[in-house]
């Protein structure tokens, strides 16, 4: 079944759905990386929107 893009709250923000490319393309250009750079991030790292900030700006960086 689909996910109902109607129905959202506080926590779908706090996340980045890889199987989404709308969510990975935003946050990829939002954090100056590859998309493919998030998708390698969300594997690593889990999908939390917090962590992926902090481990894409340290990526980012070097």
């Amino acid at each position: 079944m689909a996910d109902d893009k109607s129905k959202r709250d506080f926590r779908d923000r706090d996340r980045v759905s890889a199987d989404e490319d709308y969510e990975v393309q935003y946050f990829a250009k939002k954090a100056g990386i590859t998309p493919q750079q998030v998708k390698d991030l969300i594997a690593k790292h889990g999908n939390s929107r917090a962590t992926l900030e902090r481990e894409a700006k340290a990526l980012s960086k070097s």
